[in-house]
């Protein structure tokens, strides 16, 4: 039974996923996978183009994790200042939730950084540390400052 190599451009159960090169036998790859524009066969010309395809997206990632980093220097040279309605001895109003932190980055240093990235659990006045994930290597540690209005 011949086998042949098929590039997947969709996962595929049992198979593999989007990207993997399977051996499958010659009848499943041609009535099946390149039938339902599952797969198509690995050809030198396709190989080439899947390997430049993952060259630009490797450097795509390195550019991003090195802007990703600049901004964490940027972030964390300065302290975001929230001010938050307290009650008596200085307790506060419930807490300072991820969508206050965005918008005071945003106001701050004019970023839009999506509440779901950033981690904090800030409910008393004074100085804290909230966590925002730039990229998957690299998480900054925003000061903020919670101070009475």
């Amino acid at each position: 039974m011949a086998k042949l190599q098929v590039i997947l451009t969709q996962d595929v159960a049992g198979q593999g996923r989007k990207g993997d090169i399977v051996s499958v036998s010659d009848g499943y790859a041609h009535n099946f996978l390149i039938k339902n524009n599952k797969g198509i066969l690995a050809t030198p010309e396709e190989l080439k183009k899947i390997e430049n395809r993952k060259k630009k997206e490797e450097k795509r990632q390195q550019e991003e994790k090195i802007k990703s980093e600049e901004l964490k220097k940027v972030i964390e040279a300065k302290k975001v200042e929230i001010a938050v309605k307290t009650g008596e001895n200085g307790k506060l109003f419930g807490a300072i939730t991820n969508k206050e932190v965005a918008a005071a980055l945003e106001q701050t240093f004019g970023l839009k950084i999506d509440r779901k990235k950033i981690e904090c659990n800030i409910k008393s006045l004074g100085e804290h540390v909230a966590f925002v994930k730039l990229h998957t290597d690299v998480k900054a540690e925003v000061k903020i400052v919670a101070k009475a209005q």
